[in-house]
């Protein structure tokens, strides 16, 4: 459940809080605004921790002040920013988690924060806050329901108020506040349905979700089922589904802001809700962590959210093509040839290279609403993670200006991406014998030759190809994500929709 935002006309010095949570500067002497305020009317609790230089503001650094009576405020949390000429919106994010884990730690269910929180060259002080709260938010999540032991569960905040000087100030505020539970709540929509295991999130099950979100929200949703799928020949999406039980579905989302707005921006997500590998089997060794190849399905799933409660001046389509990937008696296997959607025709090399073949009919159907772009998200290749780790996603497509929109909106949210090349000389990894292609290659360009594959279904569409198995799972805590699934792609998705609507 997320925290819960508001704001409040007041003064920070008189208000009866048990935590109010301040960032400062690395190496801060000279205080100014509220920080000064709040120093002057404790008798200098802030500056003295200063010249003690028990606290220097390092970055993700965290010191608490015990005001004993002298103020309202119970307790001043301040955070370390860094150096100051080092700066920027992902810091900020950085430093909101860290005092919002702190507080959550000591027990507080809820905190304050002033709206004006730090001056720095090219941030404006809603920009700020917005980074500060939405860190904050996304530092606190966790996914608790399947923990019966209440003892064992963490600690929560449950509200969170932002303390404004007038009511001059108090609509920005709002409006901050307000975009800033609506991004929380894609990334934690996104982050939940990841971490659940596959057998809380059937396609099935997605499916129910994205009408419930639909429901909830002004969305339309289409399910497209299998036997659908077969009648629209998307052959190879039903390969993949074969080997399991459970039914596949194409899940198709759809936000319409109007007539006014042209085409369509497509946004597409793997929806593998569990990949074993197939009959290429994949090693049994973290094999429980392949519950998260839908990683994509989610981020696009948040976005879609988060585009209506924004009411985004764009008309937006989401698709996520939803399966399991399991070894069967009717499972596909290797060295079959599958016709796609698009009717060309692959020759099956790995049944583990099975995200590529659900998007490649995903693509294809995407080209029906003759959309402006495409944009596909999917935890696609072990090759980007050797690449580029797990900060950075992997980027590339047809169609530049397209591209750097997707790396400005990555800088922006500190979802950051950093594109490949596309050399059209590596399709020649994919090349088969008895059919138009190969479903994978060598060992070499891994990344690279998946895009070019995926590129085959796209026509003259502008289109990106985002490769997120990096950083759609942490195996320890970052700054502002939690050890697990971090819903990676949601908030780059989201700042490229609001870009792109201005």
């Amino acid at each position: 459940m997320i925290i819960k935002f508001k704001s409040k006309v007041g003064n920070v010095v008189t208000e009866k809080a048990e935590a109010i949570l301040f960032p400062l500067f690395e190496n801060s002497r000279e205080l100014s605004g509220t920080i000064k305020q709040l120093d002057k009317a404790s008798s200098g609790l802030i500056q003295s921790l200063l010249d003690s230089g028990d606290f220097k503001g390092e970055r993700g650094k965290t010191s608490i002040i015990y005001t004993q009576g002298a103020i309202s405020v119970k307790r001043i949390i301040l955070v370390g920013l860094g150096k100051r000429d080092e700066f920027d919106l992902d810091r900020m994010r950085g430093s909101g988690g860290a005092a919002f884990e702190y507080a959550r730690n000591l027990g507080i269910k809820k905190v304050f924060v002033p709206a004006n929180l730090v001056e720095a060259e090219g941030v404006n002080s809603e920009e700020g806050l917005e980074a500060f709260l939405t860190g904050g938010a996304l530092m606190i999540y966790q996914l608790d329901e399947f923990i019966t032991n209440e003892k064992e569960k963490k600690n929560r905040i449950d509200e969170c108020v932002v303390i404004v000087k007038n009511r001059k100030e108090a609509g920005k505020i709002k409006e901050t506040i307000k975009r800033t539970a609506v991004i929380s709540s894609a990334v934690y929509l996104a982050r939940d349905l990841v971490s659940l295991p596959a057998n809380k999130k059937t396609p099935s099950i997605l499916a129910n979700k994205a009408r419930s979100i639909a429901r909830k929200n002004k969305l339309k949703c289409r399910i497209i089922t299998e036997a659908q799928a077969r009648k629209m020949d998307m052959g190879v999406f039903l390969a993949v589904a074969r080997g399991s039980r459970e039914p596949a579905k194409v899940i198709v989302l759809e936000y319409h802001a109007g007539c006014d707005y042209g085409p369509p921006v497509v946004l597409i997500g793997k929806g593998i809700t569990f990949d074993s590998g197939g009959i290429s089997l994949k090693p049994a060794e973290k094999m429980e962590r392949m519950k998260d190849d839908m990683a994509g399905g989610a981020a696009v799933m948040g976005a879609m959210q988060a585009a209506a409660q924004m009411e985004i001046p764009l008309n937006v389509i989401g698709i996520i093509p939803a399966t399991e990937n399991l070894p069967g008696g009717k499972a596909y296997k290797p060295g079959d040839i599958l016709t796609s959607l698009s009717g060309q025709t692959i020759e099956v090399i790995s049944t583990d290279a099975e995200g590529r073949l659900i998007l490649a009919d995903a693509l294809t159907y995407a080209e029906r609403f003759k959309p402006q772009c495409i944009v596909d998200l999917a935890t696609l290749t072990g090759a980007c993670i050797i690449a580029l780790g797990d900060y950075i996603a992997g980027i590339m497509g047809n169609d530049d200006s397209l591209i750097t929109k997707l790396k400005a909106a990555g800088e922006k949210t500190g979802e950051k991406v950093w594109q490949l090349p596309l050399a059209e000389k590596y399709f020649d990894y994919l090349r088969s014998d008895i059919a138009d292609m190969k479903n994978v290659g060598e060992r070499a360009a891994g990344t690279i030759t998946a895009g070019l594959f995926l590129k085959k279904f796209v026509k003259d569409t502008p289109w990106v190809h985002l490769d997120i198995a990096g950083p759609a799972w942490f195996e320890k805590d970052k700054e502002y994500t939690p050890k697990g699934a971090s819903g990676f792609g949601a908030r780059l998705l989201i700042e490229f929709l609001r870009d792109w609507g201005i």
